[in-house]
């Protein structure tokens, strides 16, 4: 007659995975990096330093911006692009006036802050460099072209009598970057105000 066997020990249950940190260290490496290149285009203008300036700036390995970048140009334009649009994001206020003022208000901060004239001629040496430099100016307005395009639509479905994209590339931003790049400032904000207050005059008729 066999002994009774011991009841079976049920299985330990697995360890749940450890929380990833939103971002991580690839999100911080980026912050680094972006910091490095808009501090080194502010100091020393575009062309004058290496991909090895930028990573003892940033305090990361050569390697790293190579692997996740390819090249300094493409580097150089990544960083300009999230400065020139994650960094300002468009406004929700509720209405449509008061989005296209501070977004017209924003923009103007950040291109007649320390470094923004620098940013904007940097975009315009890469374009002038080839390929890599058109890149950017495509990326650069699909990304604000949507972030437009979502405060244009959330305006009609207010009732609101909105311009199209391209009428606020024209009639705002265009503007107060020629200004910048050809020294004619300060960009006051009754100067900015009515950048916005024309493109809605154009657009109601």
């Amino acid at each position: 007659m066999k002994e009774p066997q011991p009841p079976a020990t049920p299985p330990t249950p697995a360890a749940p995975a450890p929380a990833r940190r939103p971002g991580g260290r690839s999100a911080r490496v980026r912050t680094a990096v972006h910091q490095a290149v808009t501090e080194l285009i502010a100091e020393r203008g575009y062309g004058t330093f290496t991909v090895g300036d930028v990573a003892t700036r940033a305090g990361v390995a050569d390697s790293s911006i190579y692997r996740r970048w390819g090249t300094l140009e493409a580097l150089l334009m990544d960083a300009v692009v999230s400065r020139l649009t994650e960094h300002s994001p468009v406004p929700d206020t509720g209405s449509l006036r008061t989005d296209l003022r501070s977004f017209a208000a924003k923009a103007a901060e950040d291109v007649t802050g320390p470094d923004g004239l620098a940013l904007l001629r940097t975009v315009l040496a890469a374009l002038a460099t080839g390929p890599g430099g058109e890149s950017a100016r495509d990326k650069f307005l699909a990304v604000r072209s949507e972030q437009l395009q979502g405060m244009l639509e959330r305006a009609r479905a207010r009732g609101e009598d909105a311009p199209d994209v391209l009428g606020v590339l024209d009639g705002v931003l265009a503007p107060i970057y020629m200004r910048v790049l050809f020294g004619v400032v300060p960009l006051t904000p009754e100067y900015v105000d009515g950048l916005v207050e024309s493109t809605l005059a154009r657009c109601s008729g």
